[in-house]
């Protein structure tokens, strides 16, 4: 579930860097008391994330502005589709609109992506999961996204999972010191992830009974050496710029997660406008 009131701090942020002390343009063409209708329009297909964000932004600037979902988080629309509705104040919606749909656009590009690397591994036994490469202030959001689309979150920061990566392997003084540590420091209920780049490293790890290892850029064919040799010990996750051209390559290595960072990172926003149409009271 979406904490809606933790994102009232970004939306009030929004609100401040684009409305400032207020929107010259509308306030000066838009006639008072004008009621409006705004229709979300998709203009490209995709899968659709962040309504209930968008909702939110509208409502957080005027209460009395009236939101209407036409689709849902989760589905998938084409060209053309209506997604939502809000109506009442024309000057309102207009000096919203800008914030509403950057939310909308740019959490439908990330479920959009996510469900295409889904899609594409779907007939393999393998979860798409997604890593701390977001957006500051938007983790929430996008993590959110990420799953709307269909794949599955990884840890959410440094606080809620043990990660032992390269240079944690070197300030600790090598693989086998830096898992006995977390060991020892962390809560029994915390399992601990150790990040390799070779099967040298691997089996360091496997000795230290790790957890999880992370197979980083290695080679499709190193990368399955490396599963045989876990043996279903630990879980194994690949990681390393897997393109949507190379992910089924990858789950064939038989791992059982796969980390893609462009799902937030990269992701295309979702093209969506808002068509206004005047309301009479």
């Amino acid at each position: 579930m979406l904490n809606l009131q933790s994102v009232d701090a970004l939306i009030d942020l929004a609100f401040a860097e684009d409305i400032g002390i207020g929107d010259i343009t509308t306030e000066s063409t838009v006639p008072p008391l004008q009621k409006g209708k705004g229709t979300l329009v998709a203009k490209s297909a995709g899968i659709i994330a962040g309504l209930p964000v968008a909702e939110r932004t509208f409502k957080r600037f005027d209460t009395s502005l009236v939101f209407k979902s036409i689709v849902t988080d989760g589905e998938a629309v084409k060209a053309g589709d209506s997604i939502a509705s809000v109506q009442g104040s024309a000057k309102s919606i207009l000096i919203v609109e800008r914030t509403a749909l950057n939310f909308l656009q740019r959490l439908s590009g990330v479920a959009t992506l996510t469900s295409e690397y889904v899609a594409a591994v779907a007939d393999y036994d393998v979860r798409i999961v997604d890593t701390r490469k977001t957006t500051p202030g938007w983790r929430a959001l996008q993590k959110y996204a990420v799953r709307v689309g269909g794949g599955n979150n990884h840890r959410f920061g440094l606080y809620d999972g043990i990660l032992i990566k390269d240079n944690h392997i070197v300030a600790a003084g090598g693989i086998g010191t830096a898992v006995k540590s977390a060991r020892l420091a962390a809560p029994h209920t915390s399992k601990v992830e150790v990040e390799v780049e070779t099967i040298e490293q691997l089996n360091e790890a496997i000795d230290a009974k790790a957890d999880i290892v992370l197979l980083d850029n290695m080679s499709p064919s190193t990368m399955t050496q490396a599963v045989k040799l876990v043996n279903k010990c630990a879980l194994t996750e690949a990681s390393g710029g897997i393109t949507l051209e190379q992910v089924r390559t990858v789950a064939a290595t038989g791992v059982d997660l796969i980390s893609i960072g462009a799902l937030t990172h990269s992701a295309m926003p979702m093209d969506i406008s808002l068509n206004l149409t005047l309301v009479e009271e």
